[in-house]
């Protein structure tokens, strides 16, 4: 009751310069309070959101099926990456492919004669599967932009909070000791109302930067935390298109002429 009454009492003695720092503290702390809400809400979502992707993901054998199903994950920052690669990769197999053909011993008759199997696959090239990966890096680059979205504001607030509610506490001591000054009077009373109104500046100013400093701390190590698990994922997908869709002949080709070369 007593701090309810002493913050009242400052705030009503406090000066213009004193009320519009603190006006600018208060819409500061409104902002770092949405943005707060905001990102811890899409944060929780992202995660639960990965967690069922991956499990999907790793119970599947082609790169493509979870595309090919029509499965959803919403909010999932890996997932969008996964689409959107998905999708490029189904654009070079249908307007870029490239036919393999590849030979198999099969059996056939009663006699269980050898025969040669020709079967077509459908990859990728190489100059495809780099536009793939460039895309999954714009959609990876997108995703880390997104989750950083607002984080500037409560930096701000952490950093400039203080500051702001310092500036308003030095501003009202000094129109205190000129006002004292202009009426020559250096009482307790006198002095006590304009240091009280000053003081509530920063106490302002650290009530809007505390939360901030708690919450920024909290997503910045959890938004690392996903933008690393999305580079992992990236690089793992990427790999694994690569083994599934694209067509390495030339690489393997180079390889042996390489290893004959050195033998």
């Amino acid at each position: 009751m007593l701090a309810q009454n002493a913050l009242q009492f400052a705030v009503e003695k406090a000066t213009i310069e004193g009320k519009a720092t603190i006006t600018v503290l208060v819409l500061l702390s409104m902002f770092s309070w949405t943005i707060i809400i905001t990102k811890v809400r899409q944060l929780i979502i992202a995660r639960r959101a990965a967690r069922k992707f991956f499990e999907a993901y790793s119970a599947t054998r082609d790169p493509l099926d979870i595309q090919k199903r029509g499965e959803e994950f919403e909010g999932a920052p890996a997932f969008h990456v996964y689409q959107r690669a998905a999708e490029e990769v189904t654009y070079h197999l249908k307007n870029n492919p490239v036919i393999v053909t590849t030979l198999a011993n099969t059996s056939i008759g009663e006699g269980n004669t050898d025969h040669l199997a020709r079967s077509n696959t459908v990859k990728i090239s190489q100059a495809s599967f780099a536009a793939v990966k460039v895309v999954m890096e714009e959609a990876a680059a997108a995703e880390a932009m997104s989750l950083e979205k607002g984080m500037i504001v409560l930096s701000t607030a952490v950093a400039g909070g203080p500051f702001i509610g310092l500036l308003g506490t030095v501003w009202g001591v000094m129109s205190t000791f000129a006002g004292i000054a202009v009426a020559q009077q250096a009482s307790l009373t006198a002095m006590a109302p304009g240091v009280a109104a000053a003081l509530v500046a920063t106490v302002t100013g650290l009530l809007v930067a505390i939360p901030a400093m708690f919450g920024y701390n909290f997503m910045v190590t959890t938004i690392r935390h996903i933008t690393m698990e999305l580079d992992g994922f990236s690089s793992r997908y990427a790999n694994q298109i690569e083994h599934a869709y694209v067509d390495n002949r030339d690489i393997e080709d180079k390889i042996a002429e390489a290893l004959k070369r050195r033998a």
